[in-house]
């Protein structure tokens, strides 16, 4: 399945639509209740998942009324708190009550915002019970792009992240054959311009300091890296149907260009905005609507000149590696994700030196074969393998 001519939905949805938030606790998730805060009479909250931050589900649940709720975490599923619950609320421990939140029959649209591979399961089963999928995890198409997109009917999957929202927008009513390239918009993180000699310097508190977004810690680590942006070349490969090497990767330090797409006969569409992770999400809910802003407006007389560059391949070397992987394609990109999701860890518990994120995700890829993808359980092995590969050698980096 591609988007080009299918941008428009199949039905008219639902008002209120239902909708399951799962990680509401997370940054998309938060920013996700502000946006079902502002917009009462649109949306409906019926259910909402948290990994262990038991608390703020709580707090959620009873804002929002909701019937349903599950704890990833079983660690968590005896939190005091969760005697607070709304009554008639129930509540499911464990990923797999998780997943059956995107099943339940009065929740018309899931928005994943679960963090790493965590998300795939999720996004499947959403998809396979012809749910709305707001793709908030870039992961659940990185490793399992070739089982979803199949599933994927008009109008049933609306990418969360800014850039892909961007794309999306710019390619309402367009034509696969007429599009030339995409162009993929990277602040550069809080490195830009730094050496690779700086980079194996740089400690935790640095790398989390990223210029432009708020986001959570591993994919403020992974924008610090790059990887971020390659996980979303491959994103944008699955979800728009274009060859990895028709997605250029551009630095833009200004974040106000979110994305643009270059069409056959020279034009080019942008989407540009304040960088508020509330307007994407807004989009995925609204859709094919258009909602009152969440957020401030640019003021383009105030605006500082915009600028791109080239990214730096051989100094960001996630980057480089994840390119690879895409371009590779098959079970590849699930190694070089878990891989990454290993080292990010790693990182962000000072085992190991920010340059040697991608040593541990080059030396997973090189030992591992490429396999084509075949199932759900497949990816699990492949996903397992790949972190236990990883941590080996973080263990002889430490």
């Amino acid at each position: 399945m591609n988007i080009f001519e299918d941008t428009a939905p199949a039905s008219e949805r639902r008002s209120p639509l239902r909708v399951a938030i799962l990680g509401c606790s997370g940054s998309i998730g938060t920013q996700a209740l502000d946006v079902c805060r502002q917009h009462p009479a649109e949306i409906d909250v019926v259910a909402l998942s948290v990994f262990s931050s038991t608390d703020k589900l709580v707090s959620a649940a009873r804002e929002f009324g909701v019937s349903h709720v599950a704890v990833a975490s079983e660690n968590h599923g005896d939190d005091g708190c969760l005697a607070r619950l709304p009554k008639g609320c129930s509540l499911g421990i464990g990923d797999e009550a998780v997943v059956e939140l995107a099943r339940l029959d009065e929740v018309d649209c899931v928005l994943v915002a679960l963090v790493g591979a965590a998300g795939i399961r999720a996004s499947h089963a959403a998809l396979a019970a012809d749910k709305i999928c707001a793709l908030a995890n870039k992961e659940s198409l990185v490793v399992a792009g070739d089982l979803l997109m199949p599933l994927a009917k008009p109008g049933r999957l609306i990418p969360v992240d800014s850039e892909h929202s961007a794309i999306y927008q710019c390619l309402v009513g367009e034509r696969r054959s007429e599009l030339h390239r995409i162009w993929l918009t990277c602040s550069g993180g809080p490195f830009y311009g730094k050496s690779r000699a700086e980079l194996s310097r740089m400690g935790v508190r640095q790398a989390m300091a990223h210029p432009s977004w708020s986001m959570g810690p591993k994919i403020t680590i992974d924008s610090a890296t790059l990887m971020n942006k390659g996980l979303e070349v491959i994103e944008a490969h699955h979800l728009f149907d274009v060859p990895i090497d028709d997605v250029e990767v551009v630095i833009h330090r200004q974040s106000r260009v979110h994305s643009m797409v270059e069409f056959c006969d020279g034009t080019v569409k942008a989407d540009i905005g304040v960088a508020d992770m509330r307007v994407p999400i807004q989009y995925a809910l609204s859709y094919p609507h258009r909602w009152e802003s969440p957020c401030e407006r640019i003021d383009f007389l105030a605006e500082e000149p915009l600028s791109f560059e080239r990214p730096d391949l051989g100094t960001f070397r996630c980057l480089a590696l994840a390119l690879d992987a895409g371009r590779e394609g098959g079970t590849l990109p699930c190694v070089m994700n878990a891989a990454n999701e290993v080292a990010n860890l790693a990182f962000r518990e000072g085992r190991i030196a920010f340059t040697q994120v991608d040593e541990v995700v080059e030396r997973v890829m090189e030992a591992s074969g490429r396999e084509g993808v075949s199932s759900i359980s497949q990816l699990g092995d492949v996903d397992a393998a790949s972190r236990a590969a990883a941590e080996r050698i973080v263990r002889g980096l430490e």
